[in-house]
């Protein structure tokens, strides 16, 4: 098999630099694949790098030039004349190739972390999608849109046992320890070895080590600890069998090594082993604009949202049950592992500056049909999870920072968040209890937003039979939930009604202007901001990002 790969590299490889040559295609589709194989070049030599461990003795303004070479492509203003971008894509290769063509283009800029990682598999499979594309139009054919994306979809659901499994593994298999190596094994004061991750490096991640690095060991240890020991009381709160688990799953922003190593080193002293993987690069992997694992910096949130709905290139009901099939025979394949992972410890960022994208109609979105198939693989892949990592076992917790982009009062507003972070939660525990005995003695809740929020909300309680005994509110003190200061319940449906307004609000990565929800019997039935000029516009945004796909939700 591995002679086979190799003569397969040997041609691929050798093909993509006569294209990037002299491409045998004429005009700008001659130019399209032309720069695509050119970047593909770039990729092989990424390959040769980071194999040769030759990025990790450069200096920093080498690696820097070397990081902007990678993604300067789709960075700044570069990226109005990019083929990932979808408005230029089809402005050069017509209505026809031009949507597809950017999702290949897309597709292939993965390559960069499994460069880094040195998947071959991975690779070889990338370069060669690029040359069935490119053969479509050898000898001056004209293939259809229909073709294109036939060999698009073909590609994802082939490769699903390739791209999905091995997403299965990286989130179950602490032996796939890529990043992990990186955190514990580089000099944290030295920010160089953060380009040793293959991600987008901005000034962010560089200031956040620098920081991090000038703080005392005993701080670093105290910020870890908190963090750490909430995801253990989870499981003590709960009642759920932590003894029974050997690994955790760390998530985080690049630029908080130095908390994370410490953190790693917690996890090891309870008997787990902490998995570290990154966000998925691959869109048969991506959730939208969701990112799960680890990353940096965005090198441009404009071509993330651009490309959130690429999936519309092959998302129908064959291809969901293709993945779940692939999903059930990993999931069959590392059972073991999976029973014993105890679940995500999440460690979140605030402080980034607000975004609020451009739709644009050129880029791809799910029609009708293909969003209740999405909602409909996502709650089964969901169901699958909980069946080979038993929700009734596992437990999470999750804390937040600031990064320096938040403004000039970044290190007071760090260290007042590791204040409210490390406070005694056994103290707030009573206080939050006297609340809690107070708010169960009513039937519901009236809030009413102050100023210029229109929020007028009734809010139904369960009600409780048994005081003594019983509370339909939860004590969220320093453990799931970090910092302390949660009084939280799941409201009754039924008499739920009214206006949630929000101001401004900052929700995954995009920025809400006027957020207003209305409720009846708890779930939503009309939604709006003040985003974009035409209510369509606003609707359609909130019923991706916030709904995901769904006609409504309940309130939570």
């Amino acid at each position: 098999m591995e002679e086979i790969r190799k003569e397969r590299w040997q041609l691929a490889s050798d093909r993509i630099r006569e294209i990037a040559k002299m491409p045998e295609v004429n005009g700008n589709l001659g130019d399209y694949f032309k720069k695509t194989a050119e970047f593909l070049l770039l990729m092989l030599e990424a390959w040769e790098k980071a194999g040769n461990s030759g990025l990790k003795d450069a200096a920093l303004e080498e690696l820097r030039t070397w990081n902007d070479r990678l993604y300067g492509d789709i960075t700044g203003e570069a990226y109005e004349s990019s083929y990932a971008n979808p408005a230029y894509a089809v402005s050069r290769l017509t209505d026809t190739y031009g949507q597809i063509l950017a999702f290949v283009y897309a597709e292939l800029r993965g390559m960069i972390v499994y460069a880094y990682e040195q998947r071959a598999e991975e690779m070889l499979i990338c370069m060669e999608l690029f040359l069935q594309i490119y053969s479509e139009f050898e000898g001056g054919a004209a293939p259809s849109r229909e073709q294109l994306a036939s060999d698009v979809y073909w590609f994802i659901s082939d490769y699903s046992d390739v791209m999905v499994a091995g997403r299965v593994r990286e989130q179950l298999d602490p032996s796939l320890s890529f990043a992990r190596d990186i955190i514990m094994e580089a000099d944290l004061e030295d920010p160089r070895y953060l380009y040793q991750f293959g991600e987008y490096i901005s000034d962010t991640e560089i200031r956040m080590s620098r920081y991090l690095a000038e703080l005392s060991e005993d701080e670093i240890n105290r910020i870890a600890s908190v963090f750490t020991e909430g995801y253990r009381i989870g499981f003590e709160v709960a009642g759920k069998p932590l003894h029974k688990k050997k690994t955790v799953n760390i998530r985080y922003c690049l630029g908080f090594e130095r908390i994370i190593r410490q953190a790693v080193k917690n996890f090891e002293a309870m008997g787990l082993q902490s998995i570290i993987y990154r966000a998925a690069a691959g869109r048969v992997n991506m959730r939208e604009a969701s990112k799960i694992g680890y990353y940096g910096s965005s090198p441009n949130k404009q071509y993330d949202y651009d490309h959130k709905g690429d999936a519309a290139l092959f998302m129908d009901k064959a291809f969901a049950e293709r993945k779940i099939g692939v999903l059930k025979t990993a999931y069959e394949q590392y059972r073991e592992l999976a029973k014993a992972h105890g679940g995500p410890a999440v460690m979140e960022i605030f402080g980034e500056i607000p975004f609020v994208p451009k739709t644009k109609p050129e880029a791809l979105k799910l029609d009708e049909k293909q969003q209740e198939v999405q909602v409909s693989l996502n709650s089964r892949m969901g169901q699958l999870t909980n069946e080979y990592v038993p929700g009734e076992e596992r437990s999470y917790t999750i804390i937040a920072f600031p990064v320096p982009d938040i403004g000039e009062q970044f290190e007071e507003i760090f260290a007042e968040t590791v204040k409210i972070n490390t406070l005694d939660y056994r103290t707030w525990q009573e206080i939050q209890q006297k609340l809690i005995d107070m708010l169960d003695t009513g039937v519901s809740v009236h809030i009413l937003g102050k100023e210029k929020n229109r929020t007028d909300l009734h809010v139904a309680l369960v009600p409780v039979q048994n005081p003594e005994k019983e509370t339909v509110f939860e004590n969220c003190v320093a453990d799931v939930n970090i910092p302390v200061g949660e009084v939280f319940t799941s409201p009754r449906l039924q008499g739920t009604d009214g206006v949630l307004h929000v101001i401004g609000v900052y929700l995954d990565g995009l920025f809400y202007q006027d957020l207003e929800l209305t409720f009846q019997n708890g779930m939503v039935t009309k939604y709006s901001c003040g985003n974009y000029e035409t209510e369509e516009e606003n609707q359609r945004y909130i019923r991706e990002n916030v709904l995901m796909h769904h006609e409504t939700l309940p309130m939570g």
